[in-house]
């Protein structure tokens, strides 16, 4: 391994501390999101503890705001776990694209990293990656701000979500996607990006519209992973 395949692969306090703080100001958003989640877990039945335990334990916004609207007296099990699985589906790919640069790690580290991967620091890691910088900081860093930020926005929900009860109506649930968008933006560019982002594009928006609720997400994901492996082995063949 050479010295700057080592830097790439380089985990420690500092690169940490430094995701974290990076992650900061989306974590702020974070905090109203997921006090809109406390209220409505709120409304759906559930007590303080449980509604705690499942945003420190699942961390996953979109699923469990999908789980709410599942919830009632007779749980469709089965339902839930599908539509879970749905959405969260695309953390296959995200931990696919970062295994180059996790496998060096023990596994105990590795998947604690894992744990709080998510959809931002994900984005931001792989920035950093493509651009020859060290990446697993973010990702642990920028995890633990985002899952704290989204815990401590859960509990605040609890006791002051009527201030926040529709984050859509003040444009908050538009975050998230501007950042991510903005990190595609200041990515890697070139004709094989256009079509791997077009491919997932496609795919994602024909699912939307002809497939069932949330499989749109796995969709794009898949089709956009296989136009890059496809792209990948082409060049390789050149």
């Amino acid at each position: 391994m050479t010295t700057h395949e080592v830097a790439l692969h380089r985990l420690d306090g500092e690169l940490a501390w430094q995701g974290f703080l990076q992650l900061l100001p989306i974590s702020l958003f974070v905090i109203v999101v997921g006090a809109a989640f406390g209220l409505a877990a709120t409304q759906a039945g559930l007590n303080d503890t449980s509604i705690i335990a499942m945003s420190a334990l699942v961390f996953a916004g979109y699923a469990q705001f999908a789980t709410l609207e599942l919830w009632g007296a007779q749980l469709p099990l089965f339902t839930m776990i599908l539509t879970v699985f749905a959405i969260n589906a695309r953390h296959l790919l995200m931990g696919a694209t970062l295994y180059p640069w996790l496998q060096p790690l023990k596994p105990a580290k590795r998947y604690g990293v894992m744990l709080v991967a998510s959809d931002a620091n994900w984005a931001m890691a792989m920035q950093a990656f493509s651009q020859g910088r060290p990446g697993l900081g973010l990702l642990l860093g920028g995890g633990v701000a985002l899952w704290g930020f989204w815990v401590l926005g859960t509990w605040l929900g609890l006791y002051f979500g009527n201030a926040i009860s529709d984050p859509a109506s003040l444009g908050l649930d538009m975050v998230m996607g501007c950042f991510l968008l903005a990190m595609v933006v200041s990515g890697e560019k070139n004709l094989r990006m256009l079509v791997i982002w077009t491919v997932a594009a496609c795919a994602s928006l024909l699912a939307y519209r002809y497939l069932p609720e949330n499989t749109h997400v796995v969709v794009g994901a898949i089709a956009g992973g296989l136009a890059g492996l496809g792209g990948e082995r082409h060049d390789h063949e050149h």
